[in-house]
């Protein structure tokens, strides 16, 4: 296995994307440390997991604050004796015109799914340097989910989203540059319409603002891709264990498109 005995930890890792990357981490052997906001889902992940043959924790965590963070940091490290991978994959998203947009939208959107990533990132970069390096001189890794809308801003309804996740970006490359010396990559995958209860909401909201049904939205999706069908949780956990693996040992700064074609650059 490609991960075996790894130290893992995921953020909004309760359902969706974040339960689909925690149980591949898993499957390839990673022991992993399943976080979220809701401990009860968290803990469901782990019971899957284990029910699987792996091995994981469950811990309550609000990426917005840094206390939080720096407890469930020290409750892996206490546990495990390092963080090798870390995902930070907590995301929200609301919708409206931009016009109609209130300020408790936008911070709502720039805290979890920036400065979430900016205080995980910061905490887990000042563990994972002191840590002896692999052969190759890598400490650690850490891989954040962003989206197609951090590279394409012209969509609508989504302006605050769009902008928390151009700094998910952005902040991965700056992250790269800094902590490349000192053996972490940072990298960021970046998907399209997936299939989550996040994107069910999303597809609601939609729906009303654009005043058309809610299966004439996912068609608009469908259409908007060229691989014809939505995303699923899985496609985007393939790429994440990837990034993961001493498979992309000489890969960072990068934000891959994981979209089935819906952007492209």
């Amino acid at each position: 296995m490609r991960l075996q005995d790894k130290v893992a930890g995921v953020t909004g890792a309760g359902m969706g994307i974040g339960r689909a990357i925690c149980l591949a981490l898993a499957a390839e052997g990673a022991r992993v440390a399943v976080t979220d906001l809701n401990f009860d889902w968290a803990s469901q992940v782990v019971e899957e997991i284990e029910a699987r043959g792996g091995e994981a924790i469950a811990l309550k965590l609000d990426v917005t604050q840094a206390t939080d963070i720096v407890v469930a940091l020290k409750a892996i490290v206490d546990r495990q004796g390092r963080i090798d991978i870390w995902c930070n994959n907590a995301g929200v998203s609301t919708m409206n015109c931009f016009v109609d947009l209130t300020e408790k939208d936008w911070d709502c959107n720039m805290n979890v799914n920036a400065k979430g990533v900016f205080l995980c990132s910061q905490a887990v970069a000042r563990q994972m340097v002191q840590q002896e390096p692999n052969s190759e001189g890598i400490r650690g890794k850490i891989i954040n989910t962003a989206s197609m809308a951090g590279k394409r801003g012209a969509v609508p309804f989504l302006a605050h989203y769009v902008a928390s996740k151009f700094a998910v970006v952005g902040l991965t490359q700056a992250m790269a540059v800094e902590l490349a010396p000192h053996g972490i990559t940072v990298n960021a995958v970046c998907p399209g319409y997936v299939e989550t209860s996040m994107q069910e909401q999303e597809v609601t909201w939609e729906a009303r603002l654009r005043g058309i049904s809610e299966e004439e939205v996912c068609q608009l999706y469908i259409n908007d891709t060229p691989l014809r069908r939505l995303e699923r949780p899985e496609d985007v956990a393939k790429v994440v264990v990837f990034l993961a693996s001493d498979l992309a040992q000489f890969i960072t700064g990068e934000a891959i498109n994981v979209n089935g074609g819906a952007f492209m650059d």
